[in-house]
């Protein structure tokens, strides 16, 4: 299975489609935690990508995914912005000037993300943030990939790590936000990001498994 640039691409406009789709859960979700704006900053991001979608295809995926960091950089407000950004040009960094992507080089990139997130928010796994979604899916790519399974079981398990990454957020005490001058710290709600980079995930394993 291979996953063109103009997958990823199509995949950007399913995941923006799911953004807009759940404005009321998520903005509801921010507003118990945060400061309410989180759908609206993201799904500013993710329609700017759609409206720019002709101009991101035939693209090396390095190329792609600059253009994506520096896009989201630019639209989405507050921290995520940035964030959003740092992810995707540390990805760009792995994957060089290849137009095609499988689960191998997948599970690059959700670790260069990763890192990249960590650096510049100055963060890691467990401080409720959409970290946690990201590292349980890479991890368990990472496992099913050591383990021998097939792109398919890969896909999936990755699915199912990230739905674990981002329901763990409910049990977590906030480390930074508004959150945590709250007085239970945000323990018992989904943090909002989390919860959008499910969304992300999710879509993107459904993309590729059509792929097979």
């Amino acid at each position: 299975m291979t996953f063109s640039v103009n997958d990823y691409v199509d995949y950007c406009v399913c995941a923006a489609a799911l953004i807009s789709e759940n404005k009321d859960y998520i903005t509801e979700l921010d507003a118990a935690t945060g400061d309410g704006d989180h759908w609206a900053n993201m799904n500013l991001g993710f329609q700017k990508l759609v409206d720019s979608n002709q101009a991101l295809r035939g693209e090396s995926y390095s190329g792609l995914f600059k253009k994506i960091g520096m896009t989201l950089m630019g639209t989405i407000g507050g921290s995520s912005g940035v964030l959003y950004g740092s992810a995707y040009l540390s990805a760009a960094k792995v994957v060089g000037d290849t137009d095609e992507m499988d689960v191998r080089i997948l599970n690059q990139v959700l670790s260069a993300m990763i890192e990249g997130i960590c650096e510049r928010g100055n963060s890691g796994p467990g401080m409720k943030t959409m970290i946690d979604t990201l590292d349980a899916a890479a991890g368990e790519l990472k496992a099913a990939l050591a383990e021998g399974l097939d792109e398919e079981g890969a896909l999936r398990r990755m699915e199912r790590g990230a739905k674990r990454g981002m329901e763990s957020t409910a049990r977590m005490a906030a480390v930074r936000g508004r959150a945590y001058y709250q007085a239970d710290k945000g323990v018992g709600h989904l943090d909002p990001g989390a919860v959008t980079m499910y969304y992300q995930l999710k879509t993107l394993a459904e993309c590729m498994l059509k792929k097979r």
